[in-house]
């Protein structure tokens, strides 16, 4: 458990422009997991993807602590077993929007981006479909971790759009990967280590389209460890940007190192070798 050991907050925020809110969050201090969804779709569709996938991996990764072993990973993959059941997770969440859709004539054409975090054992798993981001703040060094699954993206990948252009693209909302849209779902994940004192932020495109990577930056360092005031700063910012779309973030902080207990047959092996 890592409670003490990080700290977070979360908030999300309707903007200003649109009726609902189909942005969810999900937080779990004790398990160190960390799920923001942006959904889509007509009615309160998108809003109806974006709960069922929060709700899906968070109770399927807080199953898995409770019943499985932790410790164990997969070499060939280069994942550890916290980073291959967050993607299960999500690849599971992503069959039930796409069967809830199907089922459901209402809910038809529904889908939403994910980008989820899970500490242990001093490190982060990262994984993410769609186009909401995670950066980092780490000594003062700002970078965003993701990159989205997005058409714009696509196209500065190639070279006909450089960042400060892919701002004023048409096309840069257009997502070419998000749950539900098919029956699989090719899910992004990476392994990172974590150090003492850094700062995570997951968000919603209604955040990174209204204010730009400099500003976030400097909002993140100006107030220090008070994550409430700068999650409020941070959607302050957006909504006076225009507020275009609903805003979410989640912020965490490292407070002290968590390396993972090792077993007693761990600790036999690594005296033996």
């Amino acid at each position: 458990m890592l409670r003490g050991k990080i700290q977070s907050f979360g908030l999300s925020d309707v903007g200003k422009l649109r009726e609902h809110n189909e942005d969810t969050i999900g937080i779990d201090n004790d398990i160190g997991l960390f799920v923001l969804a942006d959904g889509m779709g007509g009615y309160n569709a998108g809003e109806i993807a974006s709960g069922l996938a929060v709700k899906t991996i968070m109770s399927l990764v807080k199953e898995a602590y409770e019943y499985q072993n932790m410790s164990l990973g997969d070499k060939e993959m280069n994942l550890s077993r916290p980073g291959i059941v967050l993607r299960d997770a999500i690849s599971r969440a992503n069959k039930i929007i796409y069967q809830t859709a199907k089922n459901q004539p209402n809910y038809e054409g529904m889908g939403t981006t994910v980008v989820a975090c899970l500490f242990r054992d001093n490190h982060v798993s990262v994984a993410h479909v769609g186009d909401s981001r995670l950066y980092i703040l780490r000594d003062q060094q700002f970078d965003q971790v993701t990159l989205d699954h997005s058409l714009i993206q696509e196209l500065m990948d190639r070279g006909f759009y450089s960042e400060d252009e892919s701002l004023y693209a048409a096309s840069k909302n257009y997502v070419t990967r998000a749950l539900g849209i098919d029956s699989q779902v090719d899910v992004e994940i990476h392994e990172y280590p974590v150090n003492q004192g850094d700062r995570f932020l997951l968000c919603s495109d209604g955040l990174s389209d209204m204010i730009d990577n400099d500003v976030i930056k400097t909002t993140l360092s100006a107030l220090d460890r008070n994550l409430e005031a700068t999650a409020k700063n941070l959607i302050e910012l957006s909504n006076q940007n225009g507020g275009r779309d609903n805003i979410s973030v989640i912020l965490t902080d490292i407070i002290e190192p968590f390396p993972a207990k090792k077993s007693l047959l761990n600790r036999l092996m690594q005296w033996i070798n």
